[in-house]
């Protein structure tokens, strides 16, 4: 049986979600089952376009209203909590062989998901089963309990000029 490890990317940097998304179809590719979660994001994206016409190896799964969520109202507290849970009892089922929780730490960082219980699934997850965390604000738990960490660093951005996020480029 194969071992599943945690990793996480993490940082200010660009593309935590993008080296996600990058395992999910390479995972996919060889054949593994993949559930993507996705907290904090509701807005249509790209990539969330191609992983739904992936279905035959990846299931997806938002959680977020129309925009990405600093400040939380009430329903994006039940909505990640709701969201939590299920991917919670997707996880311990062991069905899937990549569960990948993007933006799930800075969900953790702003109290919408807890991460005491977030650790707890992780030390109970099924041996195979590889999970993937993204978003800026890693805890020092689940920093500490993670196989792999990669920091994404921002030296340079093309947003500090004012540009906007672009289709088919970051959404």
């Amino acid at each position: 049986m194969k071992q599943g490890f945690v990793q996480v990317y993490t940082g200010n940097g660009k593309g935590k979600t993008t080296a996600a998304i990058g395992l999910a179809i390479r995972a996919a590719g060889a054949g593994l089952k993949v559930y993507f979660c996705q907290f904090l994001k509701g807005r249509q994206s790209s990539e969330i376009k191609i992983l739904k016409k992936i279905n035959s190896h990846i299931s997806v799964l938002r959680s977020g209203r129309k925009k990405f969520v600093i400040v939380p109202k009430k329903c994006d507290i039940e909505c990640a909590k709701k969201c939590f849970q299920r991917v919670k009892r997707i996880i311990l089922k062991g069905e899937y062989d990549v569960v990948i929780l993007d933006e799930i730490n800075n969900a953790m960082a702003i109290n919408l998901i807890n991460s005491n219980e977030l650790v707890t699934v992780i030390k109970e997850k099924p041996k195979h089963v590889e999970i993937i965390l993204t978003g800026r604000n890693i805890s020092k738990e689940i920093k500490k309990i993670a196989d792999l960490v990669t920091e994404m660093k921002d030296i340079k951005h093309y947003y500090s000029k004012g540009i906007r996020a672009r289709k088919g480029i970051e959404m």
